[in-house]
């Protein structure tokens, strides 16, 4: 006699779905389903991307269900982590794609150049890195580590060796110092 979805335990239905029972894969679905998309939804802001990640994630389930360890953690936080780690993947592709579109855009034109308009530029470059050398030197570390080579705040902290709430408060402090300066040599 089987038991019913609900009765089922998490940890048992993730057994369940690495011997490829379909309906234990079904039962963890529809469990789990609004939590998970909630959290796609809120990491991407697109309700079409984050319902193919969801479909990603249980993908993902169906074929490593065998790696999930009861003695790690629980079955949500497992599939939590899963469908946090896929979505962020989208949004990180969807970045370089934009990068990417944006790069092709700027390419060159075979056009002759406004002479002021490349002054206003030049200038405008000079009051940026001004502005920049007057930040403390962590802060202008974590941005240009940020804007210039694309990194994320996780992927600062362990580059820089830093834990990851100092990062944040460095980048944070920095942005708004930099603000602060750019309209200050604005004026």
């Amino acid at each position: 006699m089987q038991a019913e979805p609900s009765q089922t335990s998490d940890n048992d239905l993730l057994h369940a779905v690495a011997r490829g029972d379909e309906s234990a894969l079904a039962a963890c679905y529809d469990r789990y389903r609004l939590i998970l998309f909630g959290l796609i939804l809120r990491i991407l802001n697109d309700r079409q991307e984050a319902e193919d990640v969801l479909q990603e994630v249980f993908l993902q389930v169906w074929r490593r269900a065998g790696d999930f360890d009861e003695a790690r953690g629980r079955a949500f936080t497992w599939l939590a982590t899963i469908a946090r780690s896929r979505a962020l993947d989208r949004l990180r592709a969807a970045g370089s794609r934009a990068r990417l579109a944006e790069e092709a855009a700027q390419e060159p034109a075979d056009e002759i150049g406004d002479a002021a308009l490349d002054a206003l530029n030049s200038e405008k470059s000079a009051i940026v890195r001004n502005a920049l050398a007057e930040l403390a030197d962590e802060q202008r570390k974590v941005l240009l580590l940020a804007y210039f080579e694309g990194l994320t705040q996780t992927e600062i902290a362990e580059r820089l060796g830093d834990p990851l709430g100092t990062v944040k408060t460095r980048m944070r402090s920095g942005l708004i110092k930099l603000r602060e300066l750019l309209a200050q040599h604005a004026t």
